[in-house]
């Protein structure tokens, strides 16, 4: 397994859930963060335990994907002061509700599409600048199964989803000539505050950082595409 000691690591939606589980996962493998999230206070506890843990400090801004400007002032500042990114993981992601498509408003289903898929495209368009010249980098998209399947209720952020997986797939062949890695993460149920409700028969945030982790340090040669994975509660595909 290579480690990620001394590689700068981009990560959005890093104050709770999967995010915050991933960046005190690559914290603790030594990565030099620069994290993003909506909420100033739970981004700044994250980022104290995070650069504990890595001994190093961790780049932070708080503010909405939704914001192309405040996507790119993110990405520039990260850049000067860590450098561009040896990794970009998109892992934010926005579902205020569940609602039938007949019930979701069109600014709605806008900003749902402004976070799940217009913020990671900009993101991975900056990156990719950046990585193409040293032709090396690794672009993670954390994505659902809800790509794989329909789910009622969840139709902007199926779409939202969906859209991020088309444009995984050919950003992966756009950079596979710069020998940058792009990989597509697919978990299942996860028990975070994403939903309404706890569900201890989910996965657990932190084995999902471990998922992306792994992904991350596999030997270089070997390149994740698709990894979807899924709590033993969830059966259908």
């Amino acid at each position: 397994m290579n480690s990620l000691r001394g590689k700068v690591v981009y990560l959005t939606g890093a104050t709770r859930g999967i995010g915050r589980a991933a960046a005190l996962r690559l914290a603790r493998d030594g990565a030099r963060l620069a994290l993003c999230g909506r909420d100033e206070r739970a981004l700044a506890e994250v980022a104290d335990q995070a650069g504990a843990v890595a001994a190093s400090p961790v780049f932070r801004r708080a503010f909405d994907l939704a914001s192309e400007p405040a996507i790119l002032d993110f990405y520039r500042s990260a850049r000067e002061a860590l450098g561009p990114p040896d990794v970009l993981i998109n892992n934010a992601g926005f579902n205020p509700r569940k609602a039938p498509l007949s019930d979701v408003a069109t600014e709605e289903f806008d900003a749902i599409v402004a976070v799940n898929l217009r913020a990671p495209f900009i993101l991975a368009r900056e990156a990719l600048r950046d990585m193409r010249e040293r032709r090396r980098g690794h672009i993670v998209n954390v994505l659902s199964t809800t790509c794989h399947f329909a789910s009622e209720g969840m139709g902007a952020y199926s779409a939202a989803k969906s859209g991020l997986n088309g444009l995984n797939g050919v950003l992966l062949k756009e950079a596979r000539p710069f020998g940058i890695r792009v990989s597509a993460v697919y978990p299942g149920g996860t028990n975070t505050k994403f939903r309404a409700n706890e569900r201890a028969d989910y996965l657990k945030p932190e084995s999902v950082a471990e998922a992306i982790h792994a992904v991350l340090t596999l030997p270089e040669e070997l390149v994740v595409h698709a990894l979807t994975f899924r709590p033993m509660v969830e059966t259908n595909f």
